[in-house]
């Protein structure tokens, strides 16, 4: 089977690709802190491999997975160390470069699948100035947030993805075997009652000031099984959303 991925394609086959109108799915990510326990490339990770699984699953459409964004706006994480922001001008300007690429390639639609939460509310006031600044067919979404719905039932402690938790966790010891500190699990958990906050009012805030270890969660719940269902539930939902855009 061809592979799904931007970068195992030569670029005689991404131009037939782009002439087939296929799909680019566009990951974007980050690298920060994940507890104790969890390497600080967890949302790069996951992402990726939930489009790439996403992708080959919906295998009657044409898609082609572009490498991830591996950097994203992050700085409610910079006090743990171990992790990488962008502003918010320089985030606009990066993604505006690579959707331009794309284009620049022939292709027409582009998917930007979101593996932060940090990154969500950047991407939502960004689409006005993409449609605005390309021809490009771009919508974007949260993996996570559009499996929430088949997530909360395989979770024992939470309704959906928190950080550092039992879903990350889980997800991680499937994709990435071995990427686990098995000796610093029973340290991973913390502000189980979800984020601090008023309803309708938003400020800054530190991980620093929500959470001593880093984790939202409990990473203690974690297992493989639990990982690979939710990674199938992350990559059906993708897939359904993939096959909509393969319609239109």
């Amino acid at each position: 089977m061809t592979s799904v991925l931007w970068q195992d394609l030569t670029a005689e086959e991404l131009r037939a690709r782009a002439a087939r109108d296929a799909v680019v799915v566009l990951p974007v990510a980050s690298i920060e802190q994940h507890g104790p326990h969890l390497p600080v490339g967890v949302d790069t990770v996951l992402c990726g491999g939930v489009c790439k699984a996403a992708a080959e699953r919906a295998a009657d459409v044409d898609v082609v997975v572009a490498p991830t964004l591996w950097c994203g706006m992050a700085e409610h994480h910079m006090a743990f160390g171990g992790t990488f922001t962008f502003d918010i001008p320089t985030y606009r300007a990066v993604l505006l470069a690579l959707l331009k690429s794309i284009e620049r390639h022939g292709f027409h639609r582009v998917l930007i699948v979101n593996g932060h939460g940090g990154n969500i509310a950047a991407l939502t006031a960004f689409l006005p100035d993409f449609a605005r600044e390309t021809r490009l067919h771009v919508e974007a979404t949260t993996y996570f947030l559009l499996a929430e719905a088949a997530l909360g039932p395989l979770l024992e402690d939470q309704a959906g993805v928190q950080h550092a938790c039992e879903v990350e966790t889980s997800m991680m010891m499937a994709l990435a075997p071995g990427a686990l500190r098995e000796p610093r699990l029973g340290e991973a958990f913390g502000a189980r009652g979800g984020l601090p906050g008023r309803a309708n009012v938003s400020r800054h805030r530190s991980f620093r000031e929500m959470t001593e270890t880093g984790v939202v969660g409990d990473a203690r719940r974690a297992s493989v099984e639990k990982g690979r269902a939710c990674l199938d539930a992350c990559a059906a939902a993708l897939a359904g959303l993939l096959r909509e855009m393969g319609r239109a």
